[in-house]
């Protein structure tokens, strides 16, 4: 965080009076975010072409250049060796948070996958619904710059084993500054899953991988998986190869509502507790009360000044600089903003949050009540946690099994029902010059019989 401004000295926003450009700021996430610039499209493509063109060695080359390191061929795909080692390396404990944690996300996408297929019967004689299956192959990212995220690995590739994916490939970038080792507890938490086909990659290139093989990745038909500004373009750019991408999960983002049941301290170590991801992290805490606004800063700042570099930092600036404290003179306000903001993660930290959550249209997730926590959502639910970012609440989801399934309409037809039909087929396939569908009335007229 450059200058002096601290979390001490946060602005308290009245929305209803705030300026244009003030809003403008709450919703930006402290700036323009203008996207991807020239120069790193330009560049990340040059990535992605040579992946393209040279394979695997364009692979090692990039380990080199950009992270450093170096290996052979042969070093690319994680081996059963290093599994093992892994799995020594991880305590007992963190191995059976693991396993919750996998339980849960299980258990909460088993129940989508339960309603995925349907049938109706609108009317006698019709019947319609959806058959749904899983997606033949996926490529996970599991990013590693700012740190190590099993989590990650669980909340994006627990959902595409429920659906029934023939083929999880796991790309990881390996850990900064090491001779390419790939975070253990994501490998534990890999072969916790049954996967076993995970390869380590520099993050442009190895999205490039996923999208157009090499002699050692066949290449996929969907990627998912959050990263930088470098893999998020470069995701952009492999869909021009015909590989599918799940986009919009950016810096992280989240949005506090509460009113003057809420607990302060709570409130704060919620606050901070997604702003501590990065400086391009941003939080946000809108309330009906005033005295919970002013009284909430004293135990950010108190907070924020516990945590360890660069946390610390990260955090300062994701709530003075990118986020801030609103007021809001109404519930009905407070939503506004919140669907304005249409942030990753949500929380209502109110005294009744059913009754809100009516008015909560545009989020990743929504949390009812303080003890419903982002972290928890982040680690143990089994809630999505990989969720739209900047923003994109408003037209995508989060990941969950649905995210590795596609559908097929089905219906039937009876006779009687295919005649009440008929004359909309007619009069339509007349009118767009279609005499082949029109015949495929006629042909079944009884005097055709």
């Amino acid at each position: 965080m450059t200058g002096n401004v601290g979390v001490a000295d946060l602005r308290l926003v009245d929305w209803g009076t705030a300026a244009a450009e003030e809003r403008h700021r709450i919703l930006a996430r402290g700036g323009d975010h203008a996207g991807v610039g020239e120069g790193l499209r330009s560049a990340i493509a040059d990535i992605v072409e040579d992946v393209r063109s040279r394979g695997d060695a364009a692979l090692v080359d990039a380990l080199g250049g950009f992270d450093k390191m170096n290996l052979p061929v042969e070093g690319l795909r994680v081996s059963e060796e290093e599994f093992d080692a892994a799995r020594a390396a991880v305590s007992e404990p963190l191995v059976e948070a693991i396993r919750t944690s996998i339980a849960q996300v299980r258990a909460f996408n088993e129940l989508i996958v339960q309603r995925a297929s349907w049938t109706a019967r609108p009317r006698p004689g019709l019947v319609v619904g959806e058959q749904a299956a899983a997606i033949p192959s996926v490529g996970l990212y599991v990013p590693s710059g700012k740190g190590s995220f099993p989590s990650v690995l669980i909340q994006i590739a627990t959902p595409a084993v429920v659906a029934g994916v023939d083929r999880i490939v796991v790309m990881v970038a390996p850990v900064p500054g090491g001779a390419g080792q790939v975070d253990p507890a994501t490998l534990v938490a890999a072969r916790e899953l049954g996967l076993t086909e995970v390869y380590r990659s520099n993050g442009p290139a190895g999205i490039a991988a996923l999208a157009s093989g090499t002699e050692t990745v066949a290449k996929v038909r969907k990627i998912v998986g959050p990263g930088s500004p470098a893999v998020t373009c470069a995701q952009l750019e492999v869909q021009r190869l015909g590989c599918v991408v799940e986009v919009g999960f950016g810096p992280t983002d989240a949005l506090i509502v509460a009113d003057d049941s809420a607990d302060l301290r709570w409130l704060a170590a919620d606050l901070i507790n997604e702003a501590e991801h990065g400086a391009d992290s941003s939080a946000v805490l809108v309330s009906t009360s005033r005295a919970v606004l002013e009284g909430v800063r004293e135990h950010v700042a108190q907070q924020v000044a516990e945590l360890p570099e660069p946390r610390r930092t990260y955090a300062r600036t994701s709530i003075a600089v990118n986020g801030g404290l609103v007021f809001a003179s109404s519930r009905e306000e407070a939503m506004e903003v919140a669907n304005a903001y249409a942030p990753e993660h949500l929380q209502l930290a109110v005294a009744d949050p059913e009754e809100w959550l009516p008015l909560a249209r545009y989020a990743g997730t929504v949390l009812l009540g303080q003890w419903t926590t982002f972290a928890a959502s982040n680690f143990a639910i089994g809630t999505p946690a990989t969720l739209p970012t900047t923003g994109f609440a408003q037209v995508s989801s989060g990941v969950t099994a649905s995210t590795y399934l596609v559908r097929a309409a089905v219906a039937h037809v009876d006779e009687s029902e295919f005649r009440r039909l008929a004359p909309v087929v007619t009069a339509l396939a007349h009118h767009e010059g279609f005499p082949a569908h029109a015949a495929t009335v006629t042909v079944r007229q009884p005097d055709n019989a």
